[in-house]
């Protein structure tokens, strides 16, 4: 079982460099677009796991020899986890902007 870590499972602290230098602002033009590039990038990644898990669960369902339970398992607990991290994600956003809308000004 080969298990990697890629950059948007992988902690902050030991990512590699991304281009983008802490504290200068990118253009929102550019690669990435800030935090809606990153947003996008990180649902992509949630989108491919979960595409790759249905991928895996249908040939073990077919019985295909050349893929194994555990990398199926393993599969289906990475799309799992990024969903719920999403979900979190989706929800502290929802909850920051009602309470921005709630502010009195």
């Amino acid at each position: 079982m080969d298990l990697k870590l890629t950059p948007v499972s992988m902690p902050t602290s030991i990512r590699p460099s991304t281009g983008i230098k802490p504290g200068g602002a990118s253009s929102a033009s550019g690669v990435g677009g800030g935090f809606s590039g990153e947003l996008k990038s990180a649902l992509g990644a949630v989108s491919a796991a979960q595409n790759e898990s249905g991928r895996l669960q249908r040939e073990v369902q077919l019985e295909n020899p050349k893929v194994s339970l555990e990398e199926t398992m393993v599969a289906i607990q990475k799309a799992q986890i990024g969903f719920q991290a999403t979900l979190h994600v989706r929800n502290r956003m929802v909850q920051a902007y009602t309470d921005i809308m709630n502010m009195q000004v």
